[in-house]
């Protein structure tokens, strides 16, 4: 009867594990194909910004390597509001994708009736880079250095204005803390993305702004706006000259990411082609090079990783937000 029993019991975890092979082999037969029409990768921000730099440059890669067309659609309304709703609603088959920032996990802390979850209404697929942001000043405004951008900032006389590429983005909190810290009242100009805060900024319409490296770096390298300090607790390698703001402010810090999410569910064979090919370009040497002078530090995490690293992110900003008082007006 033991000897019948066991029997069964061993036929019983056989035909389990069967069907949980051939469940597996229909599964990866089902989307062997993919991808098998063109891609559409939303971004939350406008172009010339350093979302849209990335969106371009990872999209073409990825169209090089899927045989497919890889069209970068730039959603730079409602903070990134409308571009995370597109993409949290998008059917879940890899064909709607994000090149989601920091501000996706800002908005929770500052929007309490977001219309979605920004992680659990997602599938995080990789983390791209981890990257600071660099203070930016018009050429003709007179300080040269932090030290006096801090003094000219206290006693700046007339309305003090700052920038930024929109409400919730890591550039209207750095821009915030720095209110915080440095006891000045600085009242926040929210763009639709970096190209047009730095254009207005080139034009002298406000005072100064906190950027991506990226589209910072060519405006500064151009002679049209002047580098002051980064974000980063520490100088970073690239701009070894260039000051962290902890160095007058210690303490301040703001320190972005950029990544790829989809919509929550992304069918397994999906997300591990995703992610597979998109660490793949990331290692590519050029483009390990291009992030690095830009600033910025590759990362190339597991989706699972990603996730928990989000979810962490969320508790960050909505401490900042509580701190500072910044608000979406």
């Amino acid at each position: 009867m033991k000897t019948k029993r066991y029997d069964d019991y061993v036929v019983s975890v056989l035909a389990v594990v069967l069907g949980l092979f051939v469940s597996a082999c229909a599964s990866a037969a089902e989307y062997a194909d993919y991808p098998s029409r063109p891609i559409r990768l939303i971004t939350p921000a406008a172009p010339g910004g350093t979302t849209d730099i990335l969106a371009r440059l990872f999209g073409a890669r990825l169209a090089e390597v899927f045989k497919e067309q890889v069209v970068v659609d730039n959603r730079a309304s409602a903070s990134g509001v409308i571009a995370g709703e597109l993409t949290a609603n998008a059917p879940a088959d890899g064909y709607t994708l994000m090149l989601a920032y920091h501000q996706h996990t800002v908005n929770a802390a500052l929007n309490p009736k977001l219309p979605y979850h920004p992680v659990n209404s997602f599938t995080p697929i990789t983390q791209l880079t981890s990257a600071g942001l660099l203070l930016l000043v018009n050429p003709s405004s007179p300080p040269k250095n932090l030290n006096e951008f801090v003094e000219w900032t206290r006693n700046f006389k007339g309305p003090l204005n700052f920038g930024s590429a929109g409400l919730g983005s890591g550039g209207h909190l750095a821009g915030e803390l720095y209110n915080l810290m440095a006891h000045v009242k600085a009242q926040h100009i929210p763009y639709k993305g970096t190209g047009p805060a730095l254009i207005d900024l080139m034009g002298g319409q406000y005072q100064y702004n906190f950027a991506g490296i990226q589209p910072a770096m060519v405006a500064v390298r151009s002679g049209k706006l002047r580098g002051l300090a980064v974000t980063t607790p520490k100088r970073i390698a690239t701009l070894p000259d260039m000051p962290a703001v902890a160095e007058v402010l210690p303490g301040f810090e703001i320190v972005g990411w950029y990544g790829v999410i989809g919509p929550a569910k992304l069918p397994k064979p999906i997300l591990t082609r995703l992610h597979d090919e998109i660490v793949k370009i990331l290692k590519q040497p050029d483009v390990t090079e291009r992030i690095l002078v830009d600033g910025s530090e590759p990362v190339g995490n597991s989706p699972e990783e990603f996730r928990k690293y989000m979810l962490a992110d969320v508790a960050k900003w909505a401490k900042l937000v509580k701190e500072s008082g910044a608000k979406l007006y």
